[in-house]
C-alpha cells in the first residue's frame, strides 16, 4: 500500500509522504460518522450554526500557513490561495446566518389539516474532492451537509494530503464533535466499497468525466443520492457592441486564475466576426504581459501545474489542434526549467472538431473561434458535450440576458465571468454533471424532503 504523495509542482519536489489508511482505521472512521450522526442531527440548527460561525474564525486564524500548503502542494499563487480561504470563511457565515431558516418546515396547504415538508439530514456523505481549490470544493459541500445534520467523509485528491489533514483539523478545532467531519486518506480504490457501506448515504463528487461516470454508477448501484460536479468547456461570447478593453481584461481573469485549472474558467472564446481581429489583438497583448513564476511571488500571474501528466496532456491538446488548423497567436509551449510550467497560450480560428474546441483544456490555454453573428455564437456555444457555464459579453444586458437564457448550462452570466457564490446554485448539465451545490438548492441534495399530513 503506497503512501499519498505531496509533490511542489513549482520545482517538481517531493514535499512529504503521508500513510493511508488501513482498512481497519477506515472501518472504525465510517462507525464513527455514523454513530455520530444522530446526536449531531438531534442538536438545534442554531448550534451547528454556531460551529460554522467558529470556523469562519479558525479559518481567519490560519488563513497562511493554510494558504501556503495550497499553493505548495498544488501550485495556485498564494495571493488566489489565501483568497480562497476568505473565501471559505464567507461561505461559513453566510451557512450560518441563513441555514436554519432554510432547514425550517415548508407548509403547504392540502386536504390535511396541517401539511408540510420536515427537511431531515440523510446520514453519513461522502465527498470525493479535487486538487484545484482544495479547500472551497469541500467547504461548498461540507458546510450545507454538516449544518442540515449529516456527518461528511472526505476523500480528499491524492496530491493534496496536507490540505486534507488540515481540513479535518480546523473543522475539529471550531467545535464540531468527533465523526463529524473526518479525512480518509484512501485511494480511489477505496471509493466504491465506500459507497456501497450501508452506512453511507450519499456521495457528492467534483473532477473528471471519467471519475464522475464511476461514482454515479456506483452510486445508483447502491441506491444513493448523489451530485456530480465535473468538467466544463465554458463559453465567453464576445458581441460587436461589446466592450473590449473591459471583455479582454475579464477574459484574462475568467481564463488565467487557478493557472486555468477550473472548471468555470472561460475556455472557448466565440467571438463575432467584426471584431474578432481586435479581440484577439488586445487579448494577445494582455496575455504576453502575463507573468509565469514562482506561485509564491506576489508579482506572479501564472503558476505551474499541478502535475506533470496535466501539463503534457494540455500540450497535446494544443499540438492537435494545431495539426488540424488552429492558429498559434502566442505561447503553445513547455517552459524549460524545473516544475510543471505552460506558457500562457492564445489559440486562434479554432472550429469544432479540433481539440481546444471539443475537449475540456485545464491549463492556461484559450481558444479563439470566430461566428457570423449572435446567433451563430450561441449555437456555437451549445454545440459541445459540456454544460457548466458560460457567458455573454455586450453592451445592451437585455439583449444579453435573452442570449443567456439559450445557452444550455447551469450558469450564464451577462458581462460577468462565471463563478461560484454561496448565495446562488451551483451545477451542470449534459456532462457537466448533475445536482447542485451552495445556496439554498445545495441544502437539499442531501435531505430527506418528508411530507407529513396531519389531520
Amino acid at each position: 500500500m503506497t503512501d499519498l504523495t505531496a509533490i511542489n509542482p513549482a520545482t517538481g519536489e517531493t514535499l512529504a509522504r503521508y500513510p493511508r489508511m488501513a482498512p481497519e482505521a477506515l472501518e472504525a472512521a465510517l462507525a464513527r460518522a455514523a454513530s455520530a450522526q444522530q446526536d449531531w442531527a438531534a442538536h438545534p440548527s442554531t448550534v451547528r450554526a454556531q460551529c460554522l460561525r467558529d470556523l469562519a474564525t479558525v479559518l481567519r486564524d490560519q488563513r497562511e500557513a493554510l494558504a501556503r500548503t495550497a499553493t505548495q502542494e498544488m501550485g495556485k499563487r498564494l495571493v488566489e490561495a489565501r483568497a480562497e480561504v476568505d473565501k471559505c470563511a464567507i461561505a461559513c457565515e453566510y451557512y450560518a446566518d441563513r441555514g436554519p431558516d432554510f432547514l425550517q418546515d415548508t407548509m403547504i396547504a392540502s386536504d390535511a389539516s396541517r401539511s408540510f415538508v420536515a427537511w431531515q439530514p440523510l446520514g453519513a456523505i461522502l465527498l470525493v474532492m479535487p486538487w484545484n481549490f482544495p479547500y472551497w470544493q469541500v467547504f461548498r459541500q461540507a458546510l450545507p451537509a454538516t449544518l442540515a445534520g449529516n456527518t461528511v467523509l472526505l476523500k480528499h485528491a491524492s496530491n493534496v494530503p496536507g490540505c486534507a489533514e488540515h481540513l479535518e483539523r480546523v473543522f475539529t478545532e471550531a467545535g464540531l464533535p468527533e465523526g463529524v467531519f473526518q479525512n480518509l486518506p484512501v485511494g480511489s480504490d477505496a471509493v466504491e466499497g465506500i459507497i456501497a457501506d450501508a452506512r453511507v448515504q450519499g456521495v457528492s463528487l467534483t473532477g473528471s468525466e471519467r471519475a464522475g461516470r464511476a461514482v454515479g454508477a456506483a452510486a445508483g448501484k447502491a441506491l444513493k443520492t448523489s451530485v456530480l460536479e465535473l468538467g466544463g468547456s465554458d463559453a465567453f461570447i464576445v458581441l460587436a457592441d461589446a466592450d473590449l478593453d473591459y471583455t479582454v481584461e475579464q477574459a484574462v481573469r475568467g481564463r488565467f486564475q487557478n493557472n486555468g485549472e477550473t472548471c468555470i474558467a472561460a475556455k472557448r472564446f466565440i467571438v463575432e466576426e467584426g471584431v474578432g481581429d481586435a479581440f484577439v489583438e488586445r487579448f494577445r497583448r494582455a496575455i504576453e504581459a502575463l507573468v509565469v513564476g514562482d506561485p509564491m511571488a506576489e508579482e506572479t500571474n501564472v503558476g505551474p501545474l499541478a502535475r506533470a501528466d496535466l501539463r503534457d496532456e494540455l500540450h497535446d491538446q494544443v499540438r492537435r489542434s494545431l495539426d488540424a488548423g488552429a492558429e498559434c497567436v502566442t505561447g503553445g509551449a513547455i517552459l524549460d526549467g524545473p516544475g510543471y510550467y505552460y506558457a500562457p497560450t492564445l489559440l486562434d480560428r479554432v472550429e469544432p472538431g479540433m481539440a481546444a474546441f471539443d475537449e475540456e483544456t485545464f491549463g492556461p490555454v484559450a481558444a479563439v473561434t470566430r461566428a457570423r453573428n449572435a446567433d451563430e455564437a450561441v449555437r456555437l456555444a451549445n454545440r459541445s458535450r459540456f454544460g457548466l457555464g458560460g457567458s455573454i459579453w455586450t453592451g445592451n444586458w437585455v439583449r444579453g440576458e435573452a442570449l443567456a437564457r439559450r445557452l444550455e448550462c447551469g450558469f450564464a452570466a451577462v458581462n460577468g465571468i462565471v463563478k461560484s457564490d454561496p448565495r446562488l446554485p451551483f451545477g451542470g448539465i449534459k456532462d457537466s454533471g448533475y445536482g447542485r451545490e451552495l445556496s439554498e438548492l445545495g441544502i437539499r441534495e442531501f435531505q430527506n424532503a418528508k411530507t407529513i399530513w396531519v389531520s
